[in-house]
């Protein structure tokens, strides 16, 4: 049996770094074996010496990241304790820490809550086409929307692209009731209130006034050349597969894209015709292009979303197998 003893400069510290619930105590003490004594501002770890050792490499991850101004919450706390039970000496939570975008007086900076968004925000500084694929809530939209940004406010480029067919409309925009703006203003909705959310009113404004930030029809880019801008297709699942390599081959000097998308949630028939899943089979090994796959333990949303998704996935699994054993 081995024991250390951790001590902090006050209790509201030590509390901060397990989000005030003591239960994530117990979840440390499940996930290595351990006893966790805490009382005032110390804190004791008592049981094998290679977990004992473990545990408190959790605790100085989790300093090191509530010092540089994170927030430790649950998500946090599980993924310090599964970066030091995997080895992994990949990111840790405090190295995460140090990827932030945007933020001002009244709005918070934005940073990623996973390894796959960290790795994701560092393929958009690296590459000039990077794909975010995966299921809803897990910020691959979000994430690209401040990574422009931010690009945009550091005058790397001149202006912001929004892109997304309208597949889900079951009519053309032209027989849609006012101007274009009005007309796509719906499908790119979730872009809008991202830069709203990030940026203080006057900014944001700004940026829209000065068109800084345009909204286009996916089908309405072709012909373009699209220079020192940073171009985000939205829910590309749903682009054809012409009009995927339309929009990729749009990209002009000092430019880049981010393509988003589902797959398990193309609403275009036959399946087969989207653009997306042609995308990721052809340009995987393509020089700067990257794929960020996501999966349903990056969603940040509700907690009970991801457990739909992960319903949903097995769900589904279950079934192509049967298919597959009917027809066999």
């Amino acid at each position: 049996m081995d024991s250390q003893t951790l001590e902090f400069e006050s209790p509201h510290f030590l509390q901060s770094l397990f989000a005030h619930d003591l239960n994530l105590l117990k979840r440390l003490e499940d996930a290595f074996s351990i006893a966790v004594t805490t009382r005032d501002g110390w804190l004791k770890f008592e049981g094998d010496e290679a977990a004992v050792e473990a545990a408190r490499q959790v605790f100085e991850q989790l300093e090191k990241a509530r010092r540089k101004g994170v927030e430790i919450n649950a998500r946090g706390f599980q993924f310090a304790i599964d970066q030091v039970r995997s080895g992994d000496e990949g990111e840790s939570l405090d190295q995460m820490a140090d990827l932030k975008l945007l933020g001002s007086a009244t709005k918070p900076t934005v940073r990623p809550h996973t390894r796959t968004q960290y790795r994701y925000l560092m393929a958009l500084r690296e590459h000039h086409v990077v794909f975010g694929v995966g299921p809803a809530g897990t910020g691959k939209t979000y994430l690209a929307m401040a990574h422009a940004l931010q690009m945009l406010r550091d005058r790397v480029i001149d202006r912001i692209v929004l892109t997304r067919p309208a597949v889900e409309a079951g009519e053309a925009l032209g027989f849609l009731p006012g101007a274009l703006e009005e007309k796509v203003l719906p499908y790119l909705r979730p872009l809008y209130d991202a830069l709203y959310e990030m940026l203080e009113p006057a900014e944001s404004q700004k940026f829209v006034e000065k068109n800084l930030i345009e909204i286009a029809p996916l089908a309405y880019m072709r012909g373009r050349t699209l220079n020192r801008a940073c171009v985000i297709l939205d829910e590309a699942q749903n682009a054809s597969r012409e009009q995927m390599l339309m929009f990729l081959t749009r990209l002009g000097n000092e430019s880049s894209c981010v393509v988003t998308g589902d797959p398990s949630q193309i609403d275009l028939r036959p399946v087969g015709k989207s653009g997306l899943l042609e995308a990721m089979r052809l340009l995987r090994d393509v020089d700067g292009v990257r794929f960020i796959e996501f999966e349903s333990r990056d969603v940040v949303r509700h907690p009970v979303v991801q457990r739909i998704i992960e319903a949903y996935d097995r769900g589904r699994a279950a079934a192509e197998r049967e298919n597959a054993t009917q027809q066999g």
